[in-house]
């Protein structure tokens, strides 16, 4: 998922002078790398949470006898 940049904000970091003398030697676009960093970032974290939460409805799922659950359905379907 990429966000649209329409509405941006300034992050500030500090590194260690001799980093950022090879950023500007390399001529690195920090911005750049650090935009990409934060969303890599993002979604990783977004993918954990969802995994853990899928986790948690497995576990509840699991709980409802199968019989249950396919007559909960099938009451469901016939009430349409």
């Amino acid at each position: 998922m990429v966000i649209p940049m329409g509405m941006e904000e300034t992050v500030c970091a500090k590194v260690p002078a001799e980093l950022k003398k090879k950023l500007s030697s390399l001529e690195i676009n920090v911005s750049k790398v650090i935009r990409e960093a934060l969303q890599s970032e993002v979604e990783k974290i977004e993918k954990e949470h969802i995994n853990t939460l899928a986790k948690e409805v497995s576990v509840i799922l699991n709980k409802i006898p199968p019989g249950e659950f396919a007559e909960s359905i099938r009451a469901t379907r016939e009430n349409r």
